[in-house]
């Protein structure tokens, strides 16, 4: 297709294969690059302040932080890497090529796993925390929760490669001229990922979650009922159960808000492009970015040792030495 004004194209000097630059009204224009670059920096530095808290402090050297810390690393992966090109391919041009869009498209699909992935674990955790605590130190190790965060990833990593195995080996096969990065997948393959992606993933947090609630309940009630103990090991066994009332509380939370915000996007996938609006799938695709900018905010307001961390990390009291012993708890 030829175009007569040759400043619209994205490549002008390609007139017959060049795609047209996007256009939209200035003001909106403006409103949204400067809306989503500020989210996605604030992505970047909130996330990053949740992995150096866990990685240099000792104390934070807990099962359930390092959970915490893959979900950040996914999460300050999203800001760095694929709000900026979900930025671009909207509201820009492509100029990067055609390998390094395929490239794109695949670490979005290992990012996106990767997050699901860890929410089952961090549910998981939350289960046997408060369904079988007597079991939970020996069943719940530091390395076993390293082993299967690895597993994780590397799940994610085969899972991709599976899915955008034609996107690796033919870059651009879905572009229809230069300038673009579009991303598409079978109905076969659409079918599995709306399966192993959304359906399974979201059915065992859900399932895991009722029952942890059921139980936080019941244990509640039960600490209640024998406010009046006086023993010593009971009074430490409580406040054992009240510690893990309360990570479940704020782990609930955190997978409550992800589903809200990661729901959306599946279904807007079921329902179809021809069926849903150009703009609502734009809207779910930013909705579900975004709760990679909320998780940090989320432990902000139910962590106190994150908002000591923070206040360490800020002041640069992290450089002196001995810094890693810290109590931050």
């Amino acid at each position: 297709m030829e175009f007569e004004d040759g400043a619209e194209l994205c490549f002008p000097q390609l007139l017959n294969t060049s795609c047209k630059k996007p256009t939209s009204p200035w003001p909106e224009a403006v409103i949204l690059q400067t809306l989503l670059s500020t989210i996605s920096l604030l992505t970047v530095a909130l996330n990053l302040l949740v992995i150096i808290s866990v990685s240099h402090f000792r104390q934070l050297h807990t099962p359930t932080n390092i959970l915490l810390l893959s979900l950040a690393v996914s999460d300050f992966l999203v800001g760095l890497l694929l709000m900026p090109g979900e930025l671009i391919r909207k509201t820009s041009c492509w100029f990067f090529g055609d390998i390094m869009c395929s490239l794109y498209k695949y670490l979005s699909f290992i990012i996106t796993f990767a997050s699901v992935g860890v929410m089952v674990l961090i549910s998981v955790d939350r289960y046997v925390a408060i369904c079988d605590p007597l079991h939970y130190t020996t069943r719940i190790t530091l390395n076993r929760v390293k082993l299967c965060v690895s597993l994780c990833w590397l799940c994610s990593i085969c899972y991709s490669s599976v899915f955008k195995k034609d996107d690796l080996t033919q870059p651009g096969r879905f572009n229809s001229c230069y300038g673009e990065c579009l991303s598409a997948i079978g109905y076969i393959a659409g079918t599995v990922d709306l399966v192993l992606n959304f359906l399974v993933p979201v059915t065992i947090i859900i399932v895991l979650y009722v029952r942890v609630f059921a139980v936080a309940v019941s244990q509640a009630s039960a600490m209640r009922s024998h406010i009046t103990a006086v023993t010593l090991q009971l009074s430490v066994a409580q406040t054992a159960n009240k510690s893990e009332l309360k990570a479940a509380r704020a782990l609930g939370v955190l997978v409550v808000v992800f589903l809200m915000c990661f729901c959306p996007l599946y279904c807007d996938m079921v329902i179809g492009e021809n069926l849903s609006n150009a703009s609502y799938t734009l809207f779910v695709l930013y909705l579900f970015y975004f709760n990679s900018c909320l998780n940090p905010v989320i432990y902000a307001f139910f962590y106190s040792w994150f908002r000591k961390a923070v206040k360490l990390i800020v002041t640069l009291q992290i450089l002196q030495p001995g810094s890693r012993e810290a109590n931050v708890l």
